[in-house]
């Protein structure tokens, strides 16, 4: 998801809203027991351990982990029963985007729309909803999805809208559609130029701008969208911490996140409204030094906030044909992607963020980019020692011959199963069948050495982990297809998946030993669940019901008072 996301969907709200409540009724520093559970941990070699109790401190640790047979405390404040029910560590969603996932929820969605037509009905019934709003913002349309065989055009829009303008982001984050009436606002023309690092879509057989704006050309039109206020960032937050917490997933790495983010992170956590925990990737050096200053934060509101380091972002994405290949598409003769930068601009922001020991993580989708990542990792090893845990974000496409660096310098490989499943007739149409040894590598990667740390691109793919669980042992999408699972030497065991989803991502935001594994002195983060994740088929876990979420012994969700739905 590019890094200008939030403010570009974020336009949008001129009234107030009440507060989302998120806290709900269990108290909160009590001693308490869950007790009669089926529960599931991961011990310190990634193995899963069975147990039936927790006993759970005032300070929201876990106290003990009770197996059957066990004697149980008395006297407890607050006492669970939990009938049998299944019990899973809190998911941890490795790379989100917070803010993006709230706006996304209060903003137009198109990402359930099936074809262009689908899609002009939606934007144009939201216009008519809306006609106080001076923009049309939104996001979540994929031309891939439509079956269009091109991006759809400025003048496809102007059919619905063409009374204001309209600036709708692609579903990955990486290319912008705009009305004429946008495009003229931003100043547009046949003479502009590409920006370093984006294109700007042309109408066929002309230099006319076509609509779409791919990567940095989409700052061209993003930069004219008003910025969204304090509040409407505040209500995003509340918005995207129900959606989050009601899918079971207690812990999130956000990546790119701007001051204005941070801030709206620290008022919650302030308030006692911070329910989940966020690990903040700055968005940039820029805002790496902005929020951090002379170096990471310390972890604030009991393990709830923390910048980690920064993100940066080496290229684009597939579905805009804005990921850098080492050999041009397979079905567009020529272009070989678009870089963000040069080899050298990449190791001096590396070597800033290092220099002050914030962790890297770079975004890489093509095997071009994936190679001058490691490369430059491979080159600053040396200088840079001790633990540093560079994160490759994506690690989408990949040089066969180059997966070994992964576990050469124990790099994280942030990966997001439900892309495979997504992207999987993209990318042999953008790729061809020769070129797709080294794509959405998980069983090779974990293979070389490295760790995995799993999440869902959220606002780009849904949030819900179960999915992204249910994708990375089986290579089949939600209608089990392709039979037998795409590229299926690259499955991962469902306890490898579980692990990716929990302590992995713990890992990966240096937070192993507070929250994670669900374990003696760690934050007693769980979720109640109505089935045996290890035990469920593949479509019975992508059904899996989210009963209760608690973070730090607090049950923050309850889906018999939320009325049970997930999604």
């Amino acid at each position: 998801m590019s890094p200008m996301t939030a403010d570009r969907l974020a336009y949008v709200f001129s009234c107030s809203a009440a507060a989302l409540a998120l806290g709900i009724a269990a108290p909160a520093a009590a001693d308490t027991l869950v007790d009669n559970v089926q529960g599931i941990t991961i011990d310190e070699d990634g193995k899963v351990d069975r147990f039936t109790g927790l006993w759970i401190d005032d300070d929201g640790k876990v106290k003990l982990v009770l197996k059957r047979g066990d004697q149980r405390p008395s006297g407890v404040d607050y006492l669970l029963d939990g009938k049998g029910q299944f019990v899973i560590p809190g998911m941890i969603d490795a790379h989100a985007h917070v803010l993006g996932v709230g706006f996304a929820a209060l903003t137009l969605d198109l990402s359930d729309t099936a074809s262009l037509a689908e899609a002009q009905a939606k934007i144009a019934t939201y216009a008519a909803e809306n006609p106080g709003r001076r923009w049309i913002v939104g996001t979540g349309w994929n031309q891939e999805k439509w079956g269009l065989g091109r991006f759809p055009t400025a003048a496809e829009l102007d059919a619905v809208v063409s009374d204001r303008p309209v600036w709708l982001e692609r579903v990955d984050g990486h290319a912008g559609w705009a009305n004429s009436a946008a495009i003229n606002l931003a100043g547009v023309t046949a003479a502009s130029k590409d920006p370093a690092g984006g294109r700007i879509e042309r109408a066929s057989g002309s230099r006319a701008p076509s609509g779409i704006f791919v990567d940095e050309a989409m700052s061209m039109v993003a930069a004219k969208v008003p910025r969204p206020r304090p509040e409407d960032r505040d209500l995003a937050l509340q918005e995207a911490q129900e959606i989050m917490l009601r899918n079971g997933v207690t812990a999130v790495a956000d990546m790119g996140t701007s001051i204005e983010d941070w801030q709206s992170f620290r008022r919650a956590g302030d308030k006692g409204a911070l329910k989940m925990r966020i690990m903040s990737y700055a968005g940039g050096v820029d805002a790496m030094e902005l929020i951090g200053g002379p170096g990471p934060s310390p972890w604030l509101y009991n393990d709830r906030l923390r910048l980690n380091g920064v993100k940066l972002y080496l290229d684009g994405a597939l579905g805009s044909r804005g990921a850098w290949l080492k050999q041009p598409y397979a079905d567009d003769a020529g272009n070989v992607g678009l870089p963000s930068m040069n080899s050298s601009q990449l190791r001096n922001l590396m070597s800033r963020a290092a220099l002050d020991k914030f962790q890297v993580a770079i975004h890489a989708i093509g095997d071009a980019a994936n190679s001058e990542v490691l490369g430059a990792i491979e080159d600053m090893s040396g200088t840079y020692e001790g633990d540093r845990r560079w994160r490759v974000e994506h690690a989408q496409i990949v040089d066969p011959a180059e997966l070994a660096l992964f576990g050469k310098h124990g790099i994280i490989a942030s990966m997001q199963p439900v892309h495979q499943t997504s992207d999987r007739t993209m990318a042999e149409a953008r790729l061809g069948q020769g070129r797709l040894a080294g794509a959405y590598a998980w069983n090779s990667i974990a293979d070389a050495g490295a760790p995995l740390a799993f999440g869902s691109d959220a606002p780009v793919e849904s949030i819900d982990p179960f999915a992204g669980l249910a994708a990375a042992f089986t290579r089949t999408d939600a209608a089990s297809q392709p039979f037998g699972g795409w590229q299926p030497q690259e499955r991962v065991t469902r306890e490898q998946a579980l692990t990716a989803f929990t302590y992995g991502g713990a890992f990966a935001g240096f937070a192993e030993g507070r929250f994670g594994r669900l374990v003696e002195g760690e934050r007693a983060d769980f979720v109640l669940v109505d089935r045996d994740l290890l035990l469920a088929s593949p479509e019975e876990i992508r059904a899996t019901q989210v009963l209760q979420t608690w973070v730090g012994g607090e049950r923050v969700y309850d889906s018999e008072e939320k009325g049970g739905s997930r999604r």
